[in-house]
């Protein structure tokens, strides 16, 4: 159970946590309320932090002016970290024509976060066509991360062609399988997992890592704090686009016995959390391009937006919230 996906003297970013919603009617199309669909729809290039602290995980989506920090919420002594997903370097098309300029802005705001973060995860599609070249340059932009860690999981963009075989090469160092590990640090217990090589409909785990998980939890007491990290979702988001995971349940059954247990996923483009029993999901924003909400149209294809719209969807969104607060505290502002 070490560090076993960090490379250099970084990690990679971006995260989030949010208390579960009130109940409110769904639209049947896709699962979620109103609310959720207009709240999590079309932001991304947001630094997302999380705090834990005790056992609770607190959310900061990072906000370069504002005073209620993960710092001043959780003290010195907490873990903080930034999660960042779908960089997509390599896209050329009109939904982002500067995807690099994009990710630089989004290292710059984590740089600028005030603290220095633990680590920082990226969830998978750092590169648009896995190329070699490709590779290189995220990993070289990575590594000007004012952190001392970062860590990846693969998306499905990573593994084009050759089963993931030159993002292993780039990043895979020292983990198991097809790139999967996981490593404690403040007391919490984190998991990274890969479901993006065996796509058909859906994400998928397989038996060999399903197995690693049911080893590598067996030791850990029923309070340890428990933080998955994926691409593709392990929660029926919207199976009809393949955000899903087919075999999720067993890695779900597996973590039904922790008081607490967050899982991250980037893949879908856009701001969701779900909460089922003990697990919250969290689906991430993008550094690239924006997604439909689900079923908003007939496929998950990048959103071309007239220009100050998309310039007011690149963007940041500070979120605080401290333990007994009914709500959330949310900001949002564009990126410079």
């Amino acid at each position: 159970m070490t560090d076993q996906n960090s490379f250099g003297t970084h990690e990679n970013p971006f995260g989030r946590r949010q208390p579960a919603p009130l109940p409110e009617p769904t639209a049947p199309e896709t699962g979620m309320t109103r609310r959720q669909l207009m709240w999590h729809a079309g932001w991304f290039g947001s630094a997302v932090v999380l705090t834990v602290v005790g056992g609770e995980v607190i959310s900061h989506i990072a906000h370069d002016h504002d005073s209620t920090t993960p710092a001043t919420v959780a003290g010195r002594a907490g873990l903080r970290f930034v999660q960042v997903s779908d960089s997509h370097i390599g896209f050329q098309g009109p939904a982002n024509t500067d995807v690099t300029g994009s990710f630089t802005r989004a290292i710059d705001q984590i740089n600028t976060l005030g603290f220095r973060p633990d680590f920082v995860m990226h969830t998978g599609d750092l590169t648009h066509f896995s190329t070699p070249a490709q590779f290189d340059q995220v990993k070289q932009m990575m590594t000007g991360l004012a952190t001392d860690r970062v860590f990846t999981v693969p998306g499905e963009h990573d593994s084009v062609g050759d089963g993931g075989r030159a993002y292993r090469r780039a990043f895979g160092r020292n983990t198991t399988g097809d790139g999967w590990f996981s490593f404690d640090t403040h007391g919490v217990h984190f998991l990274a997992l890969v479901n993006t090589l065996a796509l058909e409909k859906l994400g998928h785990l397989g038996t060999q890592q399903i197995d690693f998980v049911r080893k590598d939890l067996a030791g850990l007491r029923s309070d340890t704090p428990i933080v998955v990290f994926s691409h593709i979702p392990l929660f029926a988001m919207y199976p009809a686009w393949g955000w899903s995971t087919d075999d999720a349940l067993q890695v779900l059954a597996l973590l039904k016995r922790f008081a607490s247990v967050t899982c991250l996923n980037g893949h879908v483009h856009q701001l969701f959390s779900r909460t089922e029993g003990n697990v919250t999901f969290h689906s991430a924003t993008t550094t690239a391009y924006p997604l439909p909400a689900p079923g908003h149209g007939p496929a998950p294809t990048p959103r071309v937006l007239p220009a100050r719209q998309l310039k007011a969807a690149l963007g940041i969104r500070t979120v605080t919230y401290k333990r007994g607060a009914e709500a959330l505290a949310i900001t949002d502002r564009r990126l410079a």
